[in-house]
């Protein structure tokens, strides 16, 4: 069982939505199948669509609670299960876009889906990359469907599943050996509130770049001067 460290440091959170999903609320509710609970959260959020889950704030809080040995499980078994739990997630939701993806864009006039979706999504990998893939993973809600639209794009599977592993080391691993390291700092113990903030705001940073340079380029292109009308007579009927 969680101790009572667990839960006065729950106190210092403010919940963002139902407190069931919170990362300490979590973790707590999983009681002795703690590690079991954490990876197959990883594992839905990245795999079986459920973006609403706290993955970052999880990670996170999971290796600070190993640190703290409030986890009765070894930091390295942990990071093992949730590389695997991150990758297998992202593959599971490839092939989902790759299967399911034409039958669903067959319907171009569908309310939700279009066809045009499918060339917006090749143009965006063909655009980013691999890299996409990995930034992906950093971002909440971006990093579920990311994988899907990746299948729906039909980027190469060799291509998708390279990334898929450097993200998935990145982000699962990456992130909870942050925690564990961070969170034997007090002044980090005593702020994991502000912390959390801190870890989603950089995820979402790259987002946010992007569509910067994406809405200056629009605002450019719209005040770049048009092109002055031909004066040849030739072309005057």
């Amino acid at each position: 069982m969680i101790t009572t460290a667990l839960l006065s440091a729950s106190d210092q959170i403010v919940a963002l939505g139902p407190s069931w999903l919170n990362a300490d609320s979590l973790i707590e509710s999983f009681g002795t199948y703690a590690l079991i609970g954490i990876v197959l959260v990883v594992f839905i959020e990245t795999g079986l669509l459920f973006p609403f889950l706290p993955g970052d704030s999880l990670l996170f809080t999971a290796g600070m609670l190993v640190a703290q040995d409030q986890l009765n499980f070894p930091l390295w078994l942990l990071c093992l299960l949730l590389f695997f739990a991150a990758f297998a997630g992202d593959q599971v939701a490839y092939f989902f876009g790759r299967k399911a993806g034409p039958k669903i864009f067959n319907k171009p006039d569908s309310r939700f889906f279009k066809q045009s979706y499918i060339d917006q999504t090749n143009a965006f990998f063909d655009k980013y990359g691999g890299r996409s893939i990995i930034l992906a993973r950093f971002a909440p809600f971006v990093r579920t469907y990311a994988p899907v639209a990746a299948g729906v794009g039909k980027m190469p599977y060799r291509h998708f599943v390279t990334y898929n592993v450097i993200g998935a080391f990145l982000w699962g691993v990456g992130i909870t050996v942050l925690g564990y390291f961070l969170g034997q700092i007090t002044f980090v113990h005593d702020n994991i509130e502000a912390i959390l903030v801190l870890i989603v705001f950089v995820s979402v940073l790259p987002i946010i770049i992007e569509v910067g340079r994406g809405w200056l380029a629009k605002r450019k292109a719209g005040k770049a001067p048009a092109a002055p009308a031909s004066t040849d007579p030739k072309e005057i009927p």
